[in-house]
């Protein structure tokens, strides 16, 4: 008796360890799906389940500090992966991702450790070669950052990051002739680099070859469009050329993506200063001095501009904060004494005034005087606080093009195409979705008569891309699935416990625990068989589960595949014109490159409804892929006609890219 009570206990002790052990992969799984989504707030909530529990798993801590990473919390980021490194220090990975943080966080010697680390243990890793070179270069040891530079090109002939690099140590270093020949050898590697074109106008900027610095920034901001200082590097070229409505239009645009940019901001106040905007350069340079108060330039080019607005009392104080830092600045001096006289303090006018008599007594000095052709053609660096200096354009001390190299922390290996992509299936959604069209957006009766009928507790809407969740709405998610679990648990009648598995099935794929969605679902389908909706969101949820079906565990691709084709052609034998459960079997057979199978499945989701853009969209795409450029790039251009407008930059690439 005593043995079989034994042997009892042993067993429900392996079973309730085995189920925790699942609950703790499931939970790992859904964090790396929700990071693979770039949900990285859902992540962070599903590690932190796991930690709770497991805080000895390193795996949690790892990815939770790359979450982290991705939101910008560094020193969150750094915590978690020190945590990691305590539990296992021999995964590399872990050491090259606390590296990038540390990097971001200005602290090179420490990215360079774990870098040294990192590359102890995997040597054939170029990008951790080359961000290590990159942290000798941002940490001012420019020959050891050469050293491995030299390495890298030598192991790695064709990676462009080593020769941009090169070409911006000489580059900031003034030695234009090193820089020009790295620019060319960069230039062969990769042509199309936008960052490299920022290098080749910077090159040209310090030239003063003003129209070859324009084309070039032209070009990096065609490549990289979303990289501030090529625009505020571009307005000064313009400047040069006469092209001064494009300058300004440069300097709003940088403004807009970047409002706290002090580059933009200086120089957009010295171009306002110049065309007589003067009220306008004064807002300007407030916001420098709201960032900078003791930048003493900006504090200067303010002063000029209150006295020529008769802000006389405010031009006195930001020329004394000048001239007190700067004794001898006799221009300055002047310029107060001017101020003095005009409110009647002759006094002090004529203390200022015989201040710089007495040092200059044989130097003529006059009015400032307005730019001259010259003057516009002056830059000076950031760091350089020569007041002499002050109406020249500000460049950045070190500035460098050349990103780190990032390497990607996916939930798994798989390789996703991120800039020329699919539109996603179409599921149930507790989140609308518009494509971009006003007032259209696409709808569905069965999901209709579920939010008239049942009174879900939060309504249903169709949707095929979910927006990044913040904070609270994951929060609210999370206790939504909570106060489902528990109606569940209550609930004593089988239709109402079957509404509430779909609607956790639904929250649960929305924060990407598809295993847990798929066992409501299945459980949901059980009790009602003839659901369309059950049998079209599980066949959703197997279908994104394909592409980490290997790395859960046990299941073969082939059969993940097989279920999904099957749920969806289940939900369509109760809809048979449903044009968007047409379009989802379209997506399932392009998402596994059967553009054969593919292509008659949007053919027949637009012959059911043809003002349907994201089927235009993906038909383009898919035709495209199937050697149909011309057809593709027809549907494209009817994707974009019907409000999808990214169709038109995808258009542009493969017109582009022959």
């Amino acid at each position: 008796m005593h043995r079989r009570l034994v042997a009892v206990l042993i067993f429900v002790l392996s079973v309730v360890s085995l189920r925790a052990q699942y609950n703790t992969d499931r939970l790992l799984l859904s964090g790396q799906i929700a990071m693979d989504n770039s949900d990285y707030v859902v992540a962070i909530q599903h590690f932190n389940n796991i930690i709770a529990s497991k805080p000895y798993l390193y795996r949690p801590w790892f990815y939770r500090g790359i979450a982290k990473e991705l939101l910008g919390d560094y020193v969150g980021a750094e915590y978690d992966l020190s945590k990691a490194i305590g539990l296992n220090p021999y995964v590399h990975q872990i050491f090259s991702g606390r590296a990038e943080v540390r990097i971001n966080l200005k602290r090179y010697a420490d990215a360079i450790a774990d870098y040294d680390k990192a590359l102890a243990i995997y040597p054939d890793d170029k990008g951790y070669w080359f961000n290590r070179a990159y942290a000798y270069y941002m940490n001012k040891e420019t020959d050891s950052c050469r050293t491995q530079l030299q390495y890298i090109i030598n192991r790695w002939p064709n990676f462009p990051n080593a020769y941009g690099l090169m070409t911006e140590i000489y580059l900031n270093a003034n030695d234009t002739v090193n820089a020009s020949r790295w620019l060319e050898r960069t230039l062969k590697v990769n042509p199309y680099d936008g960052n490299l074109w920022s290098i080749v106008g910077r090159l040209n900027l310090q030239r003063k070859s003003w129209k070859t610095a324009e084309e070039a920034f032209t070009k990096a901001i065609h490549y990289t469009p979303n990289v501030v200082n090529n625009y505020t590097y571009r307005a000064m070229t313009r400047v040069n050329l006469n092209r001064l409505r494009g300058a300004m239009s440069d300097y709003d645009k940088a403004i807009e993506m970047d409002p706290n940019n002090f580059l933009s901001h200086y120089n957009r106040g010295l171009l306002r200063q110049n065309l007589g905007d003067d009220n306008r350069a004064i807002q300007d340079f407030n916001f420098v001095l709201r960032l900078e108060p003791d930048n003493l330039l900006a504090l200067y080019n303010r002063a000029i501009l209150l006295d020529k607005t008769g802000s006389y009392k405010e031009a006195i104080r930001d020329y004394t904060r000048v001239i007190n830092k700067f004794p001898n600045f006799w221009t300055g001096l002047l310029a107060r004494a001017n101020c003095y006289r005009r409110l009647g303090m002759t006094a002090k006018a004529e203390l200022d005034e015989f201040r710089v008599l007495k040092a200059q007594m044989d130097k003529h000095l006059g009015v400032q005087q307005r730019w001259s052709k010259a003057k516009l053609r002056q830059v000076r660096k950031m760091s350089d606080v020569d007041v002499e200096k002050y109406d020249r354009w500000v460049v950045l001390d070190d500035d460098v093009s050349t990103p780190q190299y990032k390497n990607e922390y996916r939930g798994n290996v798989q390789n996703r195409k991120v800039d020329i992509e699919l539109m996603p299936m179409f599921a149930i959604s507790y989140y609308p979705y518009k494509n971009g069209i006003k007032e259209y957006s696409l709808t569905d009766n069965s999901i209709d008569a579920f939010n008239v009928k049942n009174k879900p507790l939060s309504q249903f809407y169709l949707s095929c891309h979910q927006a990044k969740l913040d904070a609270n709405e994951s929060k609210k998610l999370f206790a939504l699935i909570d106060t489902l679990s528990a109606r569940i648990a209550n609930t004593h009648t089988i239709d109402k416990a079957c509404d509430y598995l779909l609607q956790r099935a639904v929250a649960q794929s929305i924060v990407h625990d598809y295993n847990d969605a798929i066992n409501d679902l299945s459980d949901y389908v059980a009790i009602d068989s003839t659901s369309k909706l059950g049998y079209w969101q599980r066949a959703v949820c197997q279908s994104l589960m394909l592409s980490y079906s290997s790395a859960a565990g046990s299941v073969d691709n082939q059969i993940v595949l097989h279920k999904s084709i099957e749920d969806f052609k289940k939900a369509l034998a109760f809809d048979e014109d449903n044009s968007i459960i047409l379009y989802n079997l379209g997506c399932l057979y392009a998402s596994i490159n059967d553009y054969a199978q593919a292509i008659p499945y949007y053919n027949k989701a637009l012959s059911k409804n043809s003002s349907f853009a994201e089927a235009y969209y993906n038909r383009g795409l898919t035709r495209i892929f199937n050697n149909d450029k011309e057809g593709g790039l027809r549907d494209l251009s009817k994707a974009g006609e019907l409000g999808l407008y990214n169709a038109y930059a995808v258009m542009k690439h493969f017109q582009e890219n022959k």
